[in-house]
């Protein structure tokens, strides 16, 4: 025999949800008394008071193992990398010379770039360095904060200074100039007391069509053809030791790593060129074929004319 449960009226379903929430008889708020929800309430705010103290404790004991001026772990940078400016996406630098408005965006880029390269800077900020010499600054059991910068000018750059420049870096006439820089590893003895310069080429090798395939031919580059003549300064591209050690951005506040610039001279007009620069350092490796931007940096180069 089945026994049909009474259906609640809307009315009763209110009112014992209301009892519910607060039972006058009882004193009860949704189904506990006061003392109830005193306990809970302690309970929860002890336990996670707790929780709180803990993960305070071990954040502060980690950060006690940690310094504020070097990373604690940099195993990865190991060796530096190379990199172009003006920065640009995917590493294309395209100049298109009777468009202005091709190239200036460039040229504003190195402006901004290379102006806490200004002589008058490095002489206010900088220290004139003896060449051919770490210029080390060690601590000796004090701390020896900030460290002192070596002095990298302008000037140095030749003709690829932009300083009284109608050329715009080269931009303009569609011989532009493009800056190597090493990216900063704190404490790398760069070149192991060596001196050390920097390198570029053309990275393709000339390539013909056979039954309808590209296949390179030994001996020739297209690449190098096609890039032409170039120069670099400081001249060969060299990179003094005196800029090394780096002690990071918090000690060395007023660093400026040092650069090189290629001024390329006749890159065959209306075709892409791909070209890499390398860093030759005794402690440089760079023919990690795993990491391709280990020492060296590939960049493409195209200059439109019509």
């Amino acid at each position: 025999m089945v026994i049909q449960k009474e259906k609640k009226s809307c009315g009763q379903v209110v009112e014992e949800w209301k009892e519910f929430v607060w039972n006058p008889r009882t004193h009860q708020f949704m189904g506990r008394t006061g003392t109830s929800w005193a306990f809970i309430l302690l309970f929860y705010l002890v336990f996670y008071g707790f929780l709180t103290a803990m993960f305070t404790l071990t954040m502060w004991v980690m950060l006690q193992t940690v310094s504020d001026h070097t990373p604690k772990y940099q195993d990865r940078l190991a060796t530096p990398g190379l990199m172009i400016r003006p920065k640009t996406e995917n590493l294309d630098v395209i100049v298109n010379v009777s468009d202005t408005e091709s190239w200036d965006q460039h040229v504003q880029k190195l402006n901004k770039f290379l102006e806490p390269y200004n002589d008058s800077i490095q002489a206010q900020k900088n220290d004139v360095c003896r060449p051919g010499r770490y210029y080390e600054q060690p601590d000796n059991g004090v701390l020896n904060y900030p460290k002192r910068a070596c002095q990298f000018n302008r000037t140095q750059l030749g003709n690829c200074s932009g300083i009284g420049d109608p050329t715009h870096y080269g931009y303009s006439t569609g011989q532009p100039c493009v800056f190597i820089k090493m990216n900063r590893v704190i404490n790398f003895y760069a070149g192991a007391n060596q001196s050390m310069n920097v390198t570029c080429a053309g990275k393709r090798p000339h390539q013909h069509r056979n039954k309808g395939k590209l296949i390179a031919e030994d001996g020739r580059d297209e690449d190098a053809e096609n890039l032409g003549n170039f120069v670099m300064f400081p001249a060969n591209g060299n990179i003094d030791l005196m800029y090394f050690p780096y002690y990071g951005k918090k000690f060395h506040v007023n660093y400026t790593q040092p650069l090189v610039a290629v001024k390329f001279l006749n890159v065959t007009p209306n075709v892409e060129v791909n070209v890499e620069c390398r860093i030759n350092a005794a402690n440089i490796a760079t023919d990690d074929e795993r990491d391709k931007f280990a020492g060296r940096v590939a960049f493409k180069l195209r200059i439109n004319k019509t």
